[in-house]
């Protein structure tokens, strides 16, 4: 056992010997790696494919979304290799995705990335309002997208108005309260019509709150905001509707001022 020791410590000390044998391991290593390389861009991988021409801004459902084996080496440019990746996102606003292509980044997005997002989200028969807001009366920019709030709606007389009421015998002065509740909020967008929240790395100032309520309800805002002897004023307040599992639905919470806004829009048109 000791010879064997000290032959091996004799065949290690040999510096021809070493030498020959890190030239070996060097190559030996070189071999497998480039093996592996050459394995890795030839052996096939399963990348996702669209089954069907795919429309810009809809969403790509799995029937759309097909798998075929493509060689790496074959991939050009950002291809997307994970269905996880395209299923249930959105083709981009400005992409048709051919049938049988590939998907690439660019062409995917998600649906806060559309720039026409929000016709997506509100039922059928119910009309988009957008609603002025600013930093302060979004409580600091802190109403994101699917929450819920209630409006309240406050009604004040002009001052050309206010000055000639001693000659008219028109309604009250100023009227104030809650005006629809649960409202949900589909979009808050910049002065540009940018989502605010689309990049968080970007301070934006938001300018509009989008929500959509039934025909009859609109027509009623943009009565208010017509009125000729008032000045109108959309109030957001934040709910805790966006806590429940299921939220109460939209509805009008003042008869009163409803009817209110009627008379007031009946009275402007008879006085001419």
């Amino acid at each position: 056992m000791g010879n064997l020791g000290t032959g091996f410590k004799k065949f290690l000390s040999n510096k021809n010997t070493v030498t020959v044998v890190g030239v070996v391991a060097a190559v030996l290593i070189l071999y497998i790696a480039y093996n592996m390389r050459v394995q890795a861009a030839v052996n096939p991988i399963s990348v996702p494919y669209a089954k069907e021409q795919i429309e810009p801004g809809v969403q790509i459902t799995e029937a759309m979304v097909g798998t075929r084996e493509i060689p790496p080496s074959m991939l050009e440019g950002d291809v997307i290799t994970n269905q996880a990746d395209v299923i249930d996102k959105y083709s981009n606003a400005d992409t048709l995705i051919p049938q049988g292509s590939l998907f690439y980044t660019r062409q995917v997005v998600e649906k806060e990335q559309l720039p026409a997002n929000i016709i997506l989200d509100y039922p059928k028969g119910y009309v988009l309002y957008n609603m002025p807001v600013d930093t302060e009366s979004t409580y600091g920019n802190s109403i994101y997208p699917g929450n819920y709030i209630d409006i309240y709606l406050r009604i004040t007389r002009t001052q050309d108005a206010a000055e000639a009421e001693a000659n008219t015998s028109g309604p009250e002065l100023m009227q104030y309260g809650r005006f629809l509740k649960n409202v949900k909020v589909l979009a808050v967008k910049d002065s540009s019509g940018q989502p605010v929240f689309s990049n968080l790395d970007e301070q934006r100032t938001p300018s509009m709150i989008v929500f959509a309520l039934p025909e009859d309800y609109y027509i009623l805002l943009k009565k208010a905001s017509y009125l000729q002897s008032y000045d109108s004023e959309l109030v957001p307040v934040p709910t805790n509707e966006s806590l429940k599992d299921n939220p109460n639905d939209l509805e009008l919470d003042s008869d009163s001022l409803r009817s209110w806004i009627e008379s007031v829009t009946y009275w402007e048109e008879s006085m001419g």
